[in-house]
């Protein structure tokens, strides 16, 4: 690399080996809290949708496609917003810093997520019941339009350059950490006061955890300085005036960002499908008790959980694009028989389904996220890394409930959302051949 960049790691990192590892983990460290908490809040919608349209739907719409049609309208909206989120976000963390940005990110999610805990109910207030909802998603949206490109650019940041992806691997486990959590929890709710009391009060007890959680998540946040690689360019007034317009004004940053939108197709439906949208899926669709659509989820998550560290060293050693072609690969061969085995109605063979569907993702999601943030010049990572990453999970990911349940309504196949994840897959296939192998090479700076 350039002189520049050798100054970066001297500049901002300890000299002494054990220290500067130290201070890594702790960037890594604050990278997975942070992830957890603004994935929490974001995802708890999606696996309390079968309480939430029975709360926020008018009696004679809750027991319809059209209440559960409406409730995931408050899904697909927050992710219309992200990229607005995502370039604002993207220029103020361009400007002025991840460090800060990010806290308040968080602290924004958490105060929306309380808030709809707070909600009255459609039977006390009417329509203005899921118009609140679907505003307070809005927010939600807007933060996490900004969290994943400003958390991976803040860890990656930090991150040595043999072993970005395992040291990036703790913030992308966090999302999934997250919905575990929700699921485990809201099983837990459910055994305990049952499905009656969920409908009526307990579903709000989730929501209202996310203040506790917030003050942990900003905290630690706080306590670790803005990254090596960004105090650097600020020293060395390379900070750009305006990065949204660096980017698009720049055939090489428009080319990149274009890679970011179809890289990652696969990582909208493997993650919203899979794991999110599930439970309602399972629930809704084929007809599982709530609590066996949440176990068959949480069946998914312990094996991704578990399989992410062993992708992300994998990737380190052996590079971004073999992993990433074998997750593809694997995703299009066993999406239509996984989802087959689903439409079964039987317990332990959508748990098997989970697992190996789990399994074949693991080796996009602990690659992804490193390959992004390394496409990208420190100087405008933020706002690069925002714009291709978030309309990637809007166009691919964000309307996949939505579509889904309408495609399901419409023609009554449930396998439809394999083909989702088949065709998704092939595009992120297709997209790595045009990838250059960036695993263990040094970020740019400009």
């Amino acid at each position: 690399m350039t002189k520049s960049h050798a100054v970066t790691m001297d500049y901002a990192l300890p000299k002494d080996g054990t220290t500067k590892n130290n201070v890594v983990r702790r960037a890594s460290l604050a990278g997975g809290v942070g992830s957890f908490v603004e994935w929490y809040d974001y995802g708890i919608y999606g696996l309390l949708v079968s309480s939430l349209v029975l709360v926020f739907s008018a009696s004679d719409m809750s027991t319809t496609d059209s209440g559960l049609m409406l409730t995931y309208l408050g899904f697909t909206v927050s992710f219309f917003v992200r990229p607005f989120g995502g370039v604002i976000c993207g220029y103020l963390g361009d400007r002025m810093g991840r460090q800060k940005l990010l806290a308040i990110l968080l602290l924004m999610i958490s105060l929306a997520t309380a808030a709809i805990g707070l909600l009255p109910s459609y039977a006390s207030i009417g329509w203005a019941a899921p118009a609140l909802l679907i505003l307070l998603r809005i927010v939600q949206g807007f933060s996490a339009g900004g969290e994943v490109s400003g958390a991976g650019s803040f860890v990656a940041e930090y991150a040595e350059d043999h072993r970005r992806a395992v040291v990036m691997s703790p913030l992308v486990m966090g999302s999934f950490i997250a919905l575990l959590f929700g699921s485990l929890l809201i099983s837990g709710l459910i055994n305990v006061f049952g499905t009656e009391a969920m409908t009526a009060w307990v579903w709000r007890v989730p929501f209202l955890l996310a203040i506790p959680m917030a003050l942990i998540g900003v905290y630690i946040r706080t306590r670790i300085e803005d990254t090596p690689h960004f105090q650097m360019v600020k020293a060395n007034k390379r900070v750009v005036r305006n990065p949204l317009r660096e980017v698009l004004s720049s055939k090489r940053h428009l080319k990149a960002i274009g890679l970011a939108i179809t890289l990652p197709a696969v990582n909208g439906p493997g993650y919203y499908i899979l794991f999110v949208y599930m439970p309602t899926y399972l629930n809704k669709v084929m007809h599982f008790q709530q609590i066996q659509s949440l176990m068959v989820t949480a069946c998914g998550l312990i094996t991704i959980i578990a399989t992410i560290p062993m992708m992300a060293w994998l990737s380190d050693r052996l590079g971004r694009k073999p992993l990433l072609v074998a997750s593809a690969i694997a995703m299009a061969l066993l999406a239509w028989p996984c989802f087959w085995l689903l439409t079964l109605g039987m317990f332990p063979l959508a748990c098997m389904a989970a697992v190996l569907l789990a399994f074949a993702f693991a080796g996009h999601a602990g690659v992804i996220q490193a390959t992004l943030a390394e496409m990208f010049p420190t100087n405008v990572r933020y706002s690069a890394y925002s714009i291709g990453f978030n309309l990637s999970t809007v166009i691919f990911g964000g309307s996949a409930p939505l579509l889904m349940t309408w495609l399901i309504g419409l023609t009554g196949i449930a396998s439809i959302p394999s083909y989702m994840v088949i065709f998704t897959a092939a595009l992120t296939l297709i997209s790595t051949l045009y990838l250059k192998e960036t695993a263990g090479k040094p970020l740019a700076a400009e």
